[in-house]
């Protein structure tokens, strides 16, 4: 009997110690609380309570400004540390839209780990810092982003016009500088792009020049030309606000990455969709192969760097991507969120492409060339090669721009090459408008420095060579490169129905005999070590044996 009591006694003393604790730990130890406590307010200390944020639109219920008081609605603390500060000056008032809607995280936690997503089986984390302008894609799709080349010389041309002399751009420039130029005298333009600028601005600023015998006009101000003007309103139009987020967006448009991948409905169909792998649940995904902490940007950085090592049976090849642009893509597919909001949020640029259709990638020839062709072709249209895959043909090559007609081209982008990866963009959902497939043929035509194919007075099928000779030949001099039946190995392949539909006698002639330059194919009107020269006769005989594939319709 008594041993129970003591039983009773200690078991008794040691649950009421528990619940002391519990009661200190909830009431005087929670870090929420302690950093509370070190904030100062202009009339002393604040009240220590949790603070939240609720947003019912949007099922948000974020208590993070329980320890980022400085961005809690009505507060304004003063000395203390950097998590007690207020939020930067952003275009949304975060009240108004609460934390996690861009931040990703955790809201209804009051602990870091938990708060930050950094637990297991938490779908999603919060974007890691250095991505901060990620979220932004929660909501926006920037419109009309040209690809890096345009959107860096535009920024490489405000700077040597010394336009910060007068501007803030993202942080930078409107600095005041010995003799009284500079000083911040124009408007800041970080949000040019989203809030607009005067399309005048040209004009008014020379007049200030002329006029101007001292001071900032006089020092950093000078005639521009106008192709540096549209330079520099094209990098203007992308500035929105979200630092690097735009430029990363650029990058991903000259690389070719739409060319397998959709984003929005817009792409090929090769690799899976891209909406929205930034909010893939990193606790789907295999970290066996994945060096450092098993987050969902280290397991897209590493499937950049190397797609097979990290997905065994990835088709997408290794792009030899540099350091930093692994670091600006990830940036970008961080930002593909696409958050299923109420249409009343949605900004206008999202609006414009989910409702109207516009696009997100600027409609010149370089930027939808380096989005939907540049990782097959080349961003300078001069062909790639990918281990285990068949060679991609060098498009902007002087001697194929020289006999393919931009009919030829049309055709070919619009219906692409059946059995193999290049796709129909001009038929396929999701694929490429006529208008933009025009300004990439141009684009390839000032890439091959070929302003026009050289005129064709035959008609379109004049060959009538020996096709038994023509097959001998075929099988001895091309079928090495273009396989036994034309199936297609090192070189393209020719027993395609689109190749041979829209292809002329004449381009399959000419193509024999001058060859490409700088590829495998070589030219058959002059011989080599490696091959023999082939006669006028025997050239259109090859053209013929090439026909007998083509079914007519």
């Amino acid at each position: 009997m008594r041993r129970n009591k003591h039983l009773l006694l200690w078991s008794s003393v040691a649950a009421l110690a528990l619940l002391a604790a519990a009661a200190i730990e909830e009431n005087f130890l929670k870090e929420w609380r302690r950093i509370q406590r070190s904030a100062r307010a202009d009339a002393g200390p604040i009240e220590l309570h949790l603070r939240q944020i609720v947003i019912p639109a949007l099922g948000a219920t974020d208590r993070c400004v329980s320890c980022h008081v400085g961005m809690a609605p009505g507060e304004k603390p003063g000395d203390g540390a950097r998590i007690l500060a207020a939020h930067k000056p952003v275009v949304h008032d975060p009240a108004e839209f609460g934390c996690t809607v861009c931040h990703g995280g955790q809201g209804r936690a009051t602990e870091r780990n938990d708060a930050h997503g950094q637990v297991r089986f938490w779908p999603a984390p919060m974007i890691p810092m250095r991505f901060v302008h990620a979220g932004c894609g929660s909501c926006h799709a920037h419109l009309r982003v040209p690809d890096i080349k345009l959107l860096r010389e535009g920024a490489n041309l405000v700077e040597r016009h010394d336009c910060l002399a007068c501007h803030r751009i993202d942080g930078r420039g409107g600095t005041l500088r010995p003799g009284g130029a500079g000083g911040m005298e124009g408007p800041d333009l970080s949000r040019a792009g989203a809030s607009g600028y005067d399309g005048e601005w040209y004009r008014k600023h020379l007049d200030a020049w002329k006029q101007g015998a001292a001071g900032p006009w006089a020092a950093s101000f000078g005639p521009i030309d106008e192709a540096e003007r549209r330079a520099i309103d094209t990098f203007l139009g992308s500035r929105v606000g979200a630092p690097g987020l735009v430029e990363a967006k650029a990058l991903f448009h000259s690389l070719g990455c739409r060319g397998c991948h959709r984003v929005g409905g817009v792409g090929g169909d090769d690799g899976p969709d891209l909406t929205g792998v930034g909010e893939k649940d990193p606790g789907r995904l295999d970290f066996r192969m994945i060096p450092g902490e098993p987050t969902l940007a280290n397991w897209l950085a590493e499937h950049s760097r190397s797609p097979a090592t990290v997905v065994p049976d990835s088709q997408m090849p290794i792009l030899g991507l540099t350091e930093e642009e692994i670091e600006g893509l990830l940036f970008y597919m961080l930002s593909l969120r696409r958050t299923d909001f109420p249409e009343a949020y949605w900004p206008k640029d999202r609006i414009r492409v989910e409702r109207f259709g516009e696009r997100e990638f600027s409609g010149d020839g370089a930027t939808v060339f380096g989005a939907f062709c540049a990782a097959c072709h080349g961003r300078a249209g001069q062909g790639m090669r990918y281990g285990g895959m068949a060679p991609f043909p060098a498009i902007a090559n002087p001697d194929f721009l020289a006999v393919a007609s931009d009919a030829f081209l049309e055709e070919t982008i619009r219906r692409g090459r059946p059995g193999r990866r290049m796709p129909a963009w001009g038929e396929k959902e999701g694929g490429l408008r006529l208008a933009e497939i025009a300004e990439v043929i141009a684009h390839l035509r000032r890439l091959g420095s070929v302003a026009a194919a050289e005129p064709d007075v035959r008609p379109p099928r004049w060959v009538r060579g020996d096709v038994a000779a023509g097959a001998s030949l075929f099988e001895a001099h091309c079928a090495g490169c273009h396989g036994a039946r034309g199936e297609g190995a090192e070189g393209p392949a020719l027993d395609n129905q689109v190749l041979l539909s829209a292809a002329t006698d004449t381009y399959l002639v000419e193509t024999i005999g001058r060859g490409r330059r700088g590829t495998s194919m070589p030219g058959f009107r002059k011989g080599s070590p490696v091959h023999s020269t082939l006669s006028e006769s025997e050239i259109e005989s090859v053209a013929a044996a090439i026909r007998r594939w083509e079914v007519v319709r």
